[in-house]
This record gives structure tokens, sequence and C-alpha cells, in this order.
């Protein structure tokens, strides 16, 4: 996605010495991602966020809804951004299967840092969350016992 490419000196994780929470890297993409016809998450307040139905109930209300960075109705496509949780904390797992059940969500786009750096025991340490994930979606997309509803596209910065 050209729009992460055109914003890689604010957030890219191999030029900068730490790299920005999730929440700030959609605060420097969001005017570009809405550009293009995203819904984008505007905060942390319920009436700011974007939650895509699961199931619906009576009088076709929806009853369950997860949580997405971005949503692009025309296309159809969903955008989750990770950070710091993304591959350590196991989030992009839970990104894989929310997306999943999600309703009109036929592409869903993962970003994650390319290295996240992090302290562990007061030394400098990092873990290659693209190339994680990378290696994970190849997994499942190459897998025949495995099959996810949607088209997958990895982005690392």
């Amino acid at each position: 996605m050209n729009v992460f490419r055109s914003h890689e000196e604010e957030i890219s994780t191999e030029l900068r010495g730490k790299g920005l929470t999730s929440d700030g890297v959609l605060s420097v993409l969001a005017d570009d991602l809405s550009g293009l016809g995203f819904q984008v998450e505007k905060g942390k307040r319920k009436e700011q966020k974007i939650a895509r139905p699961v199931f619906y109930g009576e009088n076709a209300i929806p009853t369950v809804r997860y949580e997405i960075d971005a949503y692009h109705p025309e296309w159809k496509c969903g955008l989750e951004v990770g950070a710091g949780r993304a591959w350590m904390g196991n989030a992009v797992y839970r990104d894989l299967i929310q997306a999943s059940v999600m309703v009109d969500v036929d592409y869903l786009c993962l970003a994650v840092p390319n290295t996240y750096k992090y302290k562990s025991g007061g030394k400098d340490a990092s873990s290659k969350d693209y190339e994680n994930l990378r290696q994970l979606a190849e997994a499942l997309y190459g897998h025949s016992r495995f099959q996810l509803p949607y088209r997958l596209i990895v982005i690392g910065y």
C-alpha cells in the first residue's frame, strides 16, 4: 500500500530508534487512508471506533461486533495496524481469527513493524515481526488443512 511507503520516514521501525505505537502509526496514515475511502478509527471512545458485525439479531441489529482499525466498504477490506503486541503479544493471531468471522471482509491488510525494538534485561533486543508474520501467512495459505475466508496482505513498516 503506497500510503505506508509515502510515510516511511515517519513510521519506519528501521529508521527510528523506537517505533511508534499502533495508534501513532494509524494517526499518521489516517488522512491518506480516508482519502482512499477507508473508514478509520479516530480514537478510543466507542463512537470513534470501527466495529464490523459478526452476527445479526432481531431487526438486523448486530449482536456481536469486532473492532478493526480501518475498513473500506467498497473494497470489503479491513486494515489492522500492529506495533508492540503484534507478534510477541500474539495480536496477529487475534486479528486473523476475528477478521475471518467479520461480515463483508474479503481482504485483510495486516501491518506490523519490520523490526520491533525493545529492552530485555536492560539490553536492546528486537523481533522481526514482518518476517515472522510473512512466514505465518505462507504457512496458512500454503497448507491444505486450513483456509481463511479472505485474501491477506502483509505490510511491514
